[in-house]
């Protein structure tokens, strides 16, 4: 990882393999990425420009991914796609120990079973059925060994890629918490859409019309999906969104509520408020706080 030198509270990182510089692919356990990294960028949020995937083998504790902790251990699979911003995993009880594959966008072969996986609305963790542990360890591990090897010839450099996607196709098999197949259509195309929009509009009838169905069906597949309304995963996403904001950069929060399609700062504020509790300034505080009382390298 390399730091993009942007200044703010959640720092950037690019893809960066110190061990192989062009390859997209980089296979380490959690111990080695934590000894290069300064005590600050563990204990803080940041983001990546790249897929980072965390297979906890030993240990407990948790991870931070957009503002929600994880809570890992051995078993505990979790999947941070580009954007997301998330904390490394912090131990809470003795040595956590975990496998860690991070790649770029382009690196893996383009697989339409792995493509829900890797999109933007992908599950973030999984608990892996323990009949399916020792396979799906074992894939990290062979993907992992091969890694280890000279790669400058096409082929090893084919073969990294088909394991890579040998162990997505083990994940997207995994028991997945996304809708129901009768309902996937329709909430996928409400998912896209409201990643596109959900500065533009926070009206459920809005998406509705957009994606072709009446009100009534947006929500079932909702439900179906997440347990929630429309209404609620629009109001969420926009929550989510000006956290992120809010950590990520030093604008003011009514410069904010008016990126995110709010008309009046206060309205803003007391959105931001009924969603998460806290007003804009008191979570943007927090935040920094926790990021100050970081280790002293």
């Amino acid at each position: 990882m390399v730091e993009s030198g942007q200044r703010s509270s959640v720092v950037e990182f690019g893809f960066s393999n110190p061990d192989r510089p062009r390859l997209g692919l980089e296979v380490v356990d959690l111990a080695r990425l934590t000894s290069r990294l300064t005590a600050s960028t563990l204990s803080t949020v940041h983001r990546t420009d790249f897929h980072q995937l965390f297979l906890i083998t030993g240990g407990l504790g948790s991870l931070m991914v957009d503002f929600v902790d994880h809570a890992c251990e051995p078993g505990t699979l979790v999947s941070v796609c580009p954007g997301r911003v998330l904390r490394l995993p912090r131990a809470t009880d003795g040595p956590l120990e975990a496998l860690m594959v991070l790649f770029t966008d382009t690196f893996p072969q383009r697989l339409a079973a792995v493509r829900p996986l890797l999109s933007p609305f992908s599950q973030v963790a999984w608990t892996v059925p323990s009949e399916e542990r020792p396979a799906l360890t074992g894939a990290v591990r062979e993907l992992m060994a091969e890694y280890h090897r000279a790669v400058d010839e096409p082929v090893t450099i084919a073969l990294l890629r088909q394991l890579l996607g040998a162990l997505l196709l083990r994940i997207a098999r995994l028991p997945s918490d996304g809708p129901p197949a009768a309902h996937e259509d329709t909430y996928a195309k409400f998912q896209h859409d409201l990643e596109r929009d959900f500065a533009t509009t926070r009206n459920a009838n809005d998406y509705a019309a957009r994606v072709g169905y009446s009100l009534r069906s947006l929500n079932r597949a909702c439900q179906a999906a997440t347990g929630r309304s429309a209404k609620a995963l629009i109001d969420a996403r926009v929550a989510l969104e000006a956290k992120r904001l809010l950590v990520h950069t030093d604008l003011p929060a009514s410069a904010i509520a008016s990126r995110l399609g709010f008309t009046e700062p206060t309205n803003f504020g007391k959105f931001f408020q009924r969603e998460t509790g806290d007003t804009p300034g008191a979570f943007r505080d927090r935040e920094r706080i926790s990021a100050d009382d970081a280790p002293a390298e």
